[in-house]
């Protein structure tokens, strides 16, 4: 999510508390709707040696994937961009967890401009903060030009709105791109990643993505945080994906959409990386190890529950395991729903919020 945001955030659900009868102080009845303090300050310390998916019964090596993350730290009138860090987080783990080593590039080599976004960390992504291999690792990113590309199963093009201007013409993208969709192996992207795939000739004269299945960000989604992008970015991904004969394949705004056509496997948005990276596992010949789901993906599966069966349905849900849920990803996505107009969801999700948060405040019995 955009930082800047967050006032009309706050401002909006002040409003929309006033309207649904809810006001207690606008700022004070959204912060009543959030976890404890203490509860974000646990998650900031998590570290490595805190989750057994990664770091106990790691399989014997079978190999190495490359993450290419963007160079870009501006765009527009002086904007901050970068990577998404839970999209590298993330998948480096179940990269990680299934046997794979990991290496980090980007176009230019060097310490990468990073974009954290408070709202949407989880355990997995504070651990990967606070672990200073990996971020050491970050920091010195391999230059492109020095990747031999069959050295890899497989190559992941992180997201983050920089990749939109360094990944599409970068010929190094490109040869590494072409290189190992040729030879076999996986090419994925996740979010605005696969803005390194649309200028990828192959050398029968065809575009890697033509007649492909695709997901990347919408422009439903992009015009949401970004009603300018049209002006700010060289294109919209989506417009360039379908231009270059690629058969979009668009899921219910920011929640899981992931495709797979052959070796080449996109999401997306943010919360399709969990699933666009086990994929990436079965792809290349393995059944990706057992994983604990996170709360993220609890909320996000709740949220289709919603989309697909309606307001009580998803409510029911919830009852099951309350504890299970993320509240702060309700409250974002309501947040997203108003920005769109679409008041009735928005407030269908204020709804599920406070009845998780009734339900973990209830005793034990």
């Amino acid at each position: 999510m955009l930082k800047k945001l967050k006032i009309i955030f706050i401002s909006t659900l002040v409003v929309a508390s006033v309207i649904a009868g809810s006001f207690y102080g606008g700022k004070e009845w959204l912060k009543s709707l959030l976890p404890e303090k203490a509860h974000f300050q646990a998650l900031k310390q998590t570290q490595t040696s805190d989750l057994p998916y990664v770091t106990e019964n790691i399989p014997a090596y079978r190999g190495k994937i490359l993450a290419v993350v963007t160079n870009v730290d501006t765009m527009g009138e002086n904007e901050k961009t970068g990577y998404e860090h839970t999209e590298l987080a993330r998948a480096y783990w179940v990269f990680i967890a299934n046997g794979f080593e990991v290496d980090i590039a980007s176009p230019r080599g060097g310490k990468p401009p990073v974009m954290i976004d408070g709202e949407d960390m989880g355990a997995y992504d504070y651990a990967f903060l606070n672990d200073s291999v990996i971020q050491n690792k970050i920091d010195n990113s391999i230059p492109l030009a020095n990747i031999e590309p069959l050295d890899y199963e497989a190559v992941y093009f992180v997201g983050g709105k920089g990749t939109m201007f360094d990944f599409p013409d970068n010929k190094d993208v490109q040869r590494i791109a072409k290189a190992l969709y040729q030879n076999g192996k996986v090419v994925s992207a996740v979010c605005h990643g696969p803005a390194a795939l649309v200028n990828v000739k192959l050398d029968n004269g065809e575009m890697l993505l033509a007649d492909k299945q695709i997901s990347g960000f919408t422009n439903e989604e992009e015009l949401t945080l970004i009603p300018d992008a049209e002006d700010i970015f060289p294109f919209l991904l989506e417009d360039k994906l379908i231009e270059q004969g690629a058969q979009f394949q668009a899921g219910i705004s920011f929640l899981e959409q992931v495709s797979q056509d052959g070796k080449l496997i996109t999401g997306q948005n943010p919360w399709s990386v969990w699933t666009m990276s086990e994929m990436v596992i079965k792809e290349l010949g393995y059944e990706p190890k057992a994983r604990p789901r996170t709360p993220e993906e609890f909320s996000v599966e709740l949220l289709m529950t919603y989309e697909k069966h309606g307001l009580e349905a998803a409510k029911e849900e919830l009852k099951k395991q309350p504890e299970s849920y993320q509240q702060i990803l309700l409250i974002m996505h309501a947040f997203l729903a108003f920005m769109q107009y679409e008041m009735g969801k928005g407030f269908d999700i204020i709804s599920l919020a406070e009845d998780l948060k009734e339900l973990v405040s209830k005793p034990k019995q």
